[in-house]
């Protein structure tokens, strides 16, 4: 998959300096072929995508549903990419849904009678639900970066990711009760296992009260806040350079393994492991590793092979 607006950086034949590839990562403007999301290379097994309706709040009209998927089934099948770092352009990263973009869908499905209305909005949710599940089964770690409000939607699209980063001034709402509907594309499936307190899910779930960085930080929802958006995404960068740095057979695996592991027994996910790395422990980046430890180098010292 070729990408635009490809940016190398380096330091010590990997990265930075950081802030002033920061700097170059928002174009302001879509990649072609899409019109929500611009797509870019901060360094060269890094890819950035960037939600890009900054003029409207970042709201999630019709195009970013069926984007969203292209953009990470790509993605998925990028033998360059090792890791992806997901922000939004503007002042806040996502309204949530558009309302009056998405009205048609949801207000008046197409059918003939009761099943077939509902056999059809059925097909347009799964079909909505595919958008952040996609994050999930692309087998590339996905860093999100979160700045002022996640809303709605929002909340949905990270708890697909991997690792949440944010910013000192971000607010998290579970906002779908406000609007009359029950939250149907990730949030109520994902968000407890991501905080694990059924009951601060159900508080925030039913409420729908806004949740703060210091809060989201304290119950697990995000790992690390940041003082800015700037410094957010140069602590982005980084992690995500470390990431980059280490075997892709085991970084993938790793991911593919934590999210199985999520969803079933111990003695399942140990079955399922062996399974794997009965193949996977047969690579040569286990002894290009292993060997790099030897003569102590940094994983950052090693080449591997495209995955």
């Amino acid at each position: 998959m070729t990408f635009l607006f490809r940016t190398a950086f380096r330091k010590q034949g990997l990265l930075i300096p950081v802030l002033n590839a920061v700097r170059g990562m928002s174009t302001g403007s879509s990649t072609p072929p899409f019109t929500t999301l611009s797509i870019s290379r901060p360094a060269d097994t890094i890819t950035h995508v960037e939600f890009c309706r900054p003029e409207k709040r970042n709201a999630m009209n019709k195009a970013f549903w069926s984007e969203m998927v292209d953009c990470f089934n790509q993605i998925a099948e990028d033998k360059e990419c090792r890791v992806v770092v997901f922000s939004g352009a503007g002042k806040i990263f996502t309204a949530g849904i558009d309302l009056l973009g998405m009205a048609s869908d949801i207000m008046q499905p197409e059918g003939d009678d009761t099943a077939r209305i509902s056999w059809n909005l059925r097909q347009i949710i799964a079909k909505y639900q595919e958008t952040f599940s996609v994050i999930e089964k692309c087998p590339k770690p996905v860093i999100v970066a979160v700045h002022g409000a996640c809303i709605g939607g929002g909340v949905d699209l990270i708890t697909a990711c991997d690792i949440r980063l944010c910013t000192q001034d971000a607010w998290f709402q579970v906002k779908e009760v406000d609007i009359g509907l029950a939250a149907d594309v990730g949030t109520l499936q994902r968000l407890p296992k991501v905080i694990g307190s059924r009951s601060l899910v159900n508080e925030l779930a039913l409420t729908a009260r806004k949740m703060y960085a210091d809060e989201a930080k304290s119950c697990g929802l995000v790992s690390r806040v940041f003082p800015d958006k700037e410094t957010m995404m140069a602590g982005a960068l980084e992690m995500a350079g470390e990431i980059a740095s280490r075997s892709p057979v085991a970084v993938q695996g790793t991911k593919i393994n934590l999210i199985f592991s999520r969803d079933h027994s111990v003695q399942e996910s140990l079955n399922y492991m062996a399974t794997w790395n009965m193949s996977m422990l047969q690579t040569h980046d286990l002894m290009k590793s292993a060997q790099a430890a030897m003569e102590k180098k940094s994983p950052k010292d090693i080449i591997f092979s495209k995955l």
